[in-house]
């Protein structure tokens, strides 16, 4: 009997912690809550300015008409033949296309979020053969007025007018992509007429800025595609379907270097099915501007870590009363264990106004100092009451730690628990279990 009162401190104990993860639950679901605004505040300036933006191109749109001589048989059954014609437009890819240009990151205010937004001072030129492309057999083929396609997600953040020469000459940009209106936003460029079987543009260069927000893809549609981006913005998050060849990453910002071969890349025929099965989906190479330092990211990271706190609290309340023979009510545990939960309603609160480390600091400062002054009184001792917010000082350390060393957080973690699982077995190493639960009364 007395061996089971041991066992009922501990099952009121494990029945006190798993009752705080109702509390720890509510505070992540508010964290994802505001985490949706914080999304809505992305959306609202995408909405008012231009959302995140994909560069296509330029390809070159070659209208055509084919006119074949088909053979048929009348109702009198004779012999006749007719004229069948049919249309479309050839998408032509460059031959090698050089992308490269500054961005300058800017930050939006949508009430208490930030919004990373940029404005692309960038540069193109391409390469295109001036070769017209064999006929099919059976038919003759007559060919339009070409023109230049230049593919954007949100022609909105084009600001000013795009500088575009091709072939020496100075071509103005006009709205819509023509053909490929109804899957490719954009604008476009009237080009000279087919003569003497030579098609026109074969150098094309663009200047232009280009605003967007958070995100900008370039898609590789050239036979080789070269693309160097460069901004001030130190956190820059690489993906889409191409990594840099080159990259420096720094305080002072970040440059990138692609290259990206037709062999490489599906974009080329994912174009050429834009008007047959209208598929959007291009492979491309992404930059995102990051805040590494992201609140939200790091409270809801922290949260994880609250059942921990608790636990090992709980632990060290049990060692309390184990080595110094200190009775605590469970009602005292469960007032601590609420005050370790408040430490993470305090930093998500307080780090949408702040800096993270100094929310983190305040929000650490005044949890250890409550409890420090409650434990003073529940074990009448200022000394293991200071003991004990010296323990919880380090393990809001750690956790710090564990926070803003992301990739090392599994190895620190397992470290830190290994560490405490070896302090308790070497404190309770000579306790007489036994003995200690015929003490209990």
């Amino acid at each position: 009997m007395k061996s089971l009162k041991l066992l009922l401190r501990f099952a009121i104990a494990g029945a006190l912690v798993l009752a705080l993860l109702i509390p720890l639950s509510m505070i992540r679901s508010l964290i994802a809550e505001r985490t949706a605004y914080r999304e809505q505040a992305v959306e609202r300036v995408a909405r008012s300015s231009a959302g995140a933006q994909r560069l296509v191109g330029p390809l070159r749109a070659l209208p055509y008409v084919d006119v074949r001589e088909q053979a048929w048989t009348d109702a009198t059954g004779h012999a006749r033949t007719r004229q069948v014609r049919s249309e479309g437009t050839l998408l032509q890819a460059p031959l090698s296309l050089q992308v490269g240009g500054q961005l300058r990151p800017q930050t939006r205010r949508v009430g208490l979020f930030d919004v990373p937004t940029y404005v692309w001072n960038g540069q193109l030129s391409a390469q295109f053969s001036t070769a017209l492309p064999p006929a099919p057999a059976g038919a003759v083929r007559r060919y339009g007025t070409p023109y230049l396609v230049l593919g954007l997600r949100d022609v909105r953040g084009l600001q000013g007018a795009p500088s575009l020469r091709v072939d020496g000459a100075a071509l103005r940009l006009q709205p819509g992509t023509r053909a490929f209106n109804a899957h490719l936003a954009g604008a476009s460029a009237l080009l000279p007429e087919v003569v003497d079987g030579r098609v026109p543009g074969r150098s094309v260069t663009l200047s232009f800025a280009l605003a967007g927000t958070q995100a900008l893809e370039v898609v590789p549609v050239a036979d080789d595609s070269r693309v160097r981006l460069a901004s001030p913005w130190p956190h820059p998050a690489f993906g889409g379907d191409f990594l840099p060849v080159q990259r420096k990453v720094g305080a002072r910002g970040f440059d990138a270097q692609w290259a990206v071969s037709s062999l490489a890349s599906q974009a080329q025929a994912q174009l050429q099915r834009l008007q047959s099965d209208g598929g959007t989906q291009l492979d491309a190479l992404r930059v995102e501007l990051v805040d590494p330092v992201d609140a939200y990211t790091l409270a809801d990271r922290a949260c994880k870590y609250g059942l921990l706190f608790v636990l090992l609290t709980f632990v060290g309340f049990g060692l309390l009363e184990l080595v110094r023979r200190v009775q605590i009510h469970p009602l005292q545990y469960l007032l601590v264990g609420l005050a370790l939960a408040m430490f993470f309603l305090l930093l998500f609160s307080l780090s949408e106004h702040i800096a993270f480390w100094l929310a983190y600091l305040i929000a650490a400062g005044a949890c250890i100092g409550v409890q420090f002054v409650y434990l003073a009184g529940v074990l009448r001792s200022p000394w293991l009451a200071g003991g004990f917010a010296l323990a919880l000082t380090a393990l809001y350390g750690a956790l710090y730690g564990l926070l803003m060393s992301e990739d090392n957080a599994l190895l620190m973690g397992s470290l830190l628990l290994f560490a405490i699982l070896a302090a308790i077995m070497w404190i309770t190493r000579r306790i007489d279990w036994y003995a200690l639960s015929t003490e209990l009364r």
